[in-house]
């Protein structure tokens, strides 16, 4: 059976829901600034516990990485997850959300051809590009002066 595109745009708009996009900008910007502030009073606490500046920042990031994978872990991060949207997506629990969630996903097909195989399949081209990315960046930076 064809189908022309008018057809097929009144289709898609006849099955799709609208998206409640005011509400859903709302809470991106509230979980995210959430897990932002989080960020931001880990650090404060690392400084209270002696950490220079730059090891703080440090150990907010790994601590943040590991709360994000903690609670991918748990199931409950995908459930902030549908409630926030992009919110979770943005900082670095998003990361480590990508990657944990990815490697439970495959568990089932073992730890090596499964697991640690599948692990970096969403993960792995942000950081190819990013780490490509920062070595360009680099390269011209030396080359041209900064």
């Amino acid at each position: 059976m064809a189908i022309d595109r008018k057809n097929y745009d009144s289709y898609v708009n006849e099955k799709s829901p609208n998206s409640p996009m005011v509400r859903d900008l709302v809470w991106a910007f509230v979980i995210g600034g959430a897990i932002c502030t989080l960020g931001q009073g880990l650090t404060a606490l690392w400084k209270l516990a002696g950490l220079a500046s730059l090891d703080a920042g440090a150990a907010t990031s790994a601590t943040l990485i590991f709360l994000g994978a903690l609670l991918t872990g748990l199931n409950v991060y995908d459930n902030i997850a549908k409630f926030a949207g992009a919110g979770t997506i943005v900082p670095i629990t998003g990361f480590a959300n990508a990657i944990v969630s990815a490697a439970l996903e495959f568990k089932s097909e073992g730890f090596i051809l499964g697991m640690a195989a599948k692990m970096f399949t969403i993960a792995g081209p942000v950081l190819v590009f990013g780490i490509s990315g920062s070595v360009i960046y680099g390269l011209i930076l030396v080359l041209f002066g900064g």
